[in-house]
């Protein structure tokens, strides 16, 4: 399947977007546990082959996950809040999440801009 792909000849930053698009999707329905043990490793061949730094990779999938469980249509985060506080409504809570997931977004946006930013605080420490 990783030959298939990088037989595309798309470039490394398309490729990061076609699989954090996948994971975004996959983060809707699913959670976390799944899409990091089966997923993953399926992509990492991919990811390892485009040159792709894995401390950056992991970092964007982070992310991407957690805006995935803000995202409506599931919105996964919104029915655990609605189960501990029973008398708000679905809709304000998908307001107030609305800003967050935004932020998550322009995080991830961030992230892609300046890989360093998830970067540089492991390669000095370690």
């Amino acid at each position: 399947m990783a030959d298939w792909l990088l037989g595309l000849s798309l470039p490394p930053m398309v490729m990061l977007g076609l699989i954090l698009g996948l994971i975004f999707v996959l983060g809707w329905p699913l959670e976390w546990v799944p899409i990091v043990l089966i997923v993953v490793p399926v992509v990492l061949p991919i990811v390892q082959a485009a040159g792709i730094d894995l401390l950056w990779f992991c970092t964007l999938v982070a992310v991407t996950l957690q805006t995935a469980w803000l995202s409506p249509p599931v919105a996964l985060s919104a029915y655990f809040l609605k189960g501990v506080v029973p008398q708000w409504e679905l809709k304000h809570i998908y307001a107030g999440m609305l800003q967050f997931m935004a932020l998550q977004v322009l995080a991830v946006g961030i992230l892609m801009l300046f890989p360093a930013l998830a970067t540089w605080l492991p390669r000095v420490t370690g």
